[in-house]
């Protein structure tokens, strides 16, 4: 029971999670259960956290303008996340917020999803915590908002200082105190008090009392000086360089479908295959061939048959009947209802059922190759193009071994 809890724990937040879309978040692009464990993947973030660039920096610090865009970037994710029906964040922090391949902050997506294990919404450094929170444990989008205001605090300060003290210093006009040092003087005062002020009403201890997310980006939207400037630059790092787009290795058939999107050949292929690459994915006693076990069998065939004369929203009915059931795994379900989603123009649920056909079977090249499809259609072509040159390699790999691809 416990394990059908997770996995539809999980199966229900990512689902909701993974429809956001927007180039603020770290986007969620994938889970995959396999008893107690759960894996989700978000899009890769090469630069580091906003914790290691205040905190932890080795060659310089992050500048006065870079820190206004983290804010702003931070409350245009927030505010879009709220729009959209996910308005609470758990223990928002430096840690969550990350730079993409370009320097471009991002806001994890990790922090929409709850962690069903502990109820735990927030560190242990009560401190940081909103006090609300500490009062009934709920999180509210008004605690969002504080833990919002203590990443304004350590962008400011560039370390960890407790709200409190934070207000007091405010309260007693000792702002300058309050700034970083290491920015040396190099900032605006006029844009500093506005931040410093739209931090003072985000930790207010009263949360009707504190802005929303659309009051966030109003405020720090004119602050936004150096809009031309990219955020590599400003970080002090080097641009992201693009993959080769195209693989290293010779490509089957399979394989060129690929990588040239091609659903139809695709398709083609996937049929020819039937499931010759399950053998051995399944071991059946007598006594599970039960009534159960043959609808399922039969929801399979008709979703066979709705593949082959290109039903894909029939097949995609009937192949979630055998996969919902749960008895037998298939790889090969797992990936032609991949197939489906992308026909069907939903290449988030292509991408998890790619994934998932991998759980089932670690070293299957269609698994891979159907991820690098979906990748590509969710405009990730970096990842899409080391998928299909993963895929290559797998596939190259069984055909030395002796076995057919």
């Amino acid at each position: 029971m416990k394990t059908v809890f997770l996995q539809f724990w999980l199966q229900e937040e990512a689902w909701g999670v993974g429809k956001l879309r927007h180039n603020r978040l770290a986007n969620l692009i994938g889970y995959c259960c396999d008893g107690d464990e759960r894996l989700l993947v978000a899009e890769f973030m090469p630069n580091d956290t906003l914790a290691k660039h205040l905190f932890h920096w080795e060659n310089q610090t992050i500048e006065w303008a870079m820190r206004l865009r983290v804010g702003y970037y931070i409350a245009e994710a927030l505010d879009y996340c709220s729009t959209e029906g996910r308005p609470l964040y758990h223990d928002l922090n430096a840690y969550r917020v990350l730079f993409d391949e370009d320097g471009d902050p991002r806001l994890s997506c990790f922090g929409l999803m709850k962690n069903s294990r502990d109820g735990k919404s927030y560190s242990t450094n009560l401190a940081y915590t909103p006090p609300e929170y500490l009062r009934n444990g709920r999180v509210t989008p008004e605690s969002v908002t504080y833990s919002f205001g203590t990443v304004l605090l350590d962008l400011l300060s560039g370390k960890h200082i407790p709200p409190s003290h934070a207000l007091d210093m405010i309260r007693g006009k000792n702002i300058n105190m309050l700034m970083d040092s290491h920015l040396e003087g190099k900032f605006s005062t006029e844009e500093a008090t506005v931040v410093v002020e739209l931090a003072s009403q985000c930790l207010q201890y009263e949360p009707r009392e504190r802005p929303n997310t659309k009051d966030l980006v109003a405020t720090l939207a004119p602050l936004q000086t150096k809009a031309d400037v990219p955020s590599y630059v400003m970080l002090g790092i080097k641009k992201h360089e693009e993959a080769p787009s195209t693989p290293q290795r010779p490509l089957s058939p399979l394989g060129e479908a690929c990588s040239r999107m091609d659903l139809t050949a695709i398709h083609q292929i996937l049929v020819m295959t039937h499931y010759r690459d399950d053998e051995g994915t399944n071991e059946l006693s007598f006594q599970e061939w039960t009534q159960q076990m043959k609808d399922m069998l039969d929801a399979r065939k008709r979703g066979d048959q709705s593949f082959r004369e290109k039903d894909f929203k029939t097949a995609i009915d009937c192949y979630s009947q055998f996969i919902d059931v749960g008895t037998m795994v298939s790889p090969t379900v797992f990936g032609r209802r991949s197939l489906c989603y992308l026909l069907c123009d939903q290449p988030d649920a292509a991408l998890r059922d790619a994934m998932q056909a991998q759980c089932v079977y670690p070293d299957w090249p269609t698994a891979f190759y159907m991820q690098s499809v979906a990748l590509a259609k969710l405009n990730m072509n970096t990842d899409a193009a080391d998928m299909l040159n993963e895929a290559a390699q797998l596939e190259e790999k069984r055909q030395r071994g002796g076995k057919g691809s």
